[in-house]
């Protein structure tokens, strides 16, 4: 009875075997069984033949095979002449794979981005539109004009009108190329620019002074958004020193302390950063909000902790003071070296900032260096808050205007000087926070800012927080316009020149201080 049984469970397993193929074949759309004898032929036309078929029909399910012949993953079976996606490497002899040749690749290509414009996914159809661009062939012009006409999305209607623009500058009709060449004027993408130059030297005059027209146009809107970039590059630059010396601006500025362990305390800020980072290796998207405020409250610390123990006894000794301060700078060093590491430690970039706002084909902005600016901007806009709006803020002033004045109206001007003191090197921690993004965090990284900031800061106006905007922004700004015929270095040479012989003629600045506090 046993074996009975088990001798009919084998040949249920043998009628099921032999049913499958059959069953995989009648799975397949009625376009790919269509096309599966074209592909039979072994030739390359014939297959060309198939892909057209497929294209032309809409069917999605297509798509993948056709992915699969682009990758040489496509079989076919000897006798039934199923079309079979393989990716193991000990493939049946039942099966034979489709040939390709470059060629045929290329036009399967255009094949896969015809049938994708029919994907309900605006997103996909874009990517499509903008993957034929340059291979519209003149049978899939009238398809794409009948996508064209019931397109509703705007961005996937305008990169389609480009691709049959782009296919009417091969038409026959010289009126007909005229038009595409006018319609292609000012447009910035790079095979639109490519495909005019070729056309320039044209075999018809005015179809060649056309295309010189165009790419004119094309040029001109190119340099016009590259200024436009650099502008965007010199503004970020502005921010990055701009959020340097905004604490130097107080405790230079207000304090009159030179300190130049300053950029030390950025430093501070941006590994602080990175230890935030070590703390919530599954959090880095929200890292930074955690990481701007106790940047702020460890670099914070450490600036009370050295305005208590060193500064607040060489008020009045500009020179000691700076001796002193450049010697903290080498402590602050050499405890990064030693605590953490006296190499580069990777600080990472939350998702939201990483890459780029793209407006058009040559101008994008990427996200870091605008989320920098904004941050620079609101940082400003705190600290001249704290300032202008506190009860902190208004001894802060009246102790920088007159010291002893303060004093006899009940000031508590040692008090006044750390908290100053200790909100400049907070700020500074924040900055650290900002430069993590941009740049490298080493034990050496605040050096590279410590010249730049006291720049800032002097050009100016010592102790005007509007005066370290402007400042900024115009040497980031001017930097970047000097860069490209000058060079790195020798731009930087030139924007210190300049504010040499700026000094000379307005030693206080470009914003001076006015009242009490200008006659010190």
């Amino acid at each position: 009875m046993l074996k009975t049984y088990d001798f009919t469970r084998l040949l249920l397993l043998s009628v099921l075997l032999w049913v499958c193929p059959p069953l995989q074949a009648e799975q397949q759309s009625a376009t790919l069984t269509k096309a599966a004898p074209l592909f039979q032929e072994a030739s390359f036309d014939k297959t060309r033949e198939a892909v057209d078929l497929l294209a032309a029909s809409g069917d999605p399910e297509a798509v993948p095979y056709l992915q699969a012949l682009l990758d040489g993953q496509l079989y076919q079976h000897k006798e039934q002449g199923t079309l079979v996606i393989a990716k193991d490497a000990n493939i049946s002899d039942e099966l034979r794979k489709i040939p390709t040749n470059n060629s045929l690749r290329k036009y399967v290509r255009g094949a896969i981005g015809q049938l994708s414009l029919s994907h309900p996914d605006a997103a996909v159809r874009l990517t499509s539109a903008n993957g034929l661009l340059e291979t519209v062939t003149p049978e899939m012009a009238a398809q794409l004009r009948g996508l064209l006409d019931k397109e509703t999305d705007s961005a996937v209607k305008e990169a389609l009108s480009l691709g049959l623009a782009m296919a009417d500058l091969n038409a026959a009709d010289k009126a007909v190329r005229l038009t595409a060449i006018e319609s292609l004027a000012g447009n910035l993408h790079p095979g639109v620019r490519n495909r005019l130059t070729t056309m320039t030297t044209d075999s018809d005059a005015e179809v060649a002074k056309a295309a010189q027209a165009a790419l004119k146009t094309i040029e001109d809107s190119a340099a016009l958004y590259g200024h436009v970039e650099t502008l965007f590059f010199g503004l970020s630059l502005g921010s990055v020193l701009v959020l340097a010396a905004i604490g130097l601006a107080i405790t230079f500025g207000v304090m009159g302390v030179i300190n130049m362990a300053h950029g030390e305390l950025i430093m501070l800020g941006a590994y602080t950063t990175y230890i935030v980072q070590q703390l919530m290796p599954n959090f880095i998207d929200y890292s930074l909000f955690v990481a701007v405020p106790v940047a702020f409250i460890v670099s914070g610390a450490m600036g009370i902790l050295i305005e208590r123990t060193v500064i607040r006894h060489l008020y009045g000794r500009p020179l000691e003071t700076l001796l002193a301060t450049f010697g903290i700078s080498l402590i602050l060093q050499q405890l990064v070296r030693t605590v953490i590491s006296p190499q580069n430690v990777p600080v990472s970039n939350p998702s939201w900032m990483s890459g780029s706002l793209e407006i058009n084909s040559v101008l994008s902005l990427t996200y870091n260096r605008l989320y920098i600016v904004l941050f620079c901007l609101m940082v400003f806009a705190l600290l001249y808050f704290v300032l202008r709006k506190t009860n902190l803020g208004l001894q802060v002033r009246a102790v920088s205007q007159n010291r002893a004045m303060a004093r006899a109206m009940g000031v508590r001007s040692a008090r006044v000087d750390a908290l100053t003191f200790g909100l400049g090197s907070g700020i500074a921690g924040v900055a650290g926070v900002a430069l993590s993004q941009l740049t490298n965090v080493g034990p050496n990284l605040g050096q590279a800012y410590i010249i730049d900031s006291f720049m800032v800061v002097v050009f100016g106006g010592v102790g005007n927080l509007w005066g370290t905007l402007v400042a900024g922004l115009s040497l980031g700004v001017v930097n970047k316009v000097l860069e490209p015929w000058a060079g790195a270095v020798l731009a930087k040479i030139l924007v210190l020149v300049f504010i040499i012989l700026f000094i000379q003629k307005r030693p206080r600045g470009l914003f001076p201080q006015k009242g009490r506090a200008a006659g010190d």
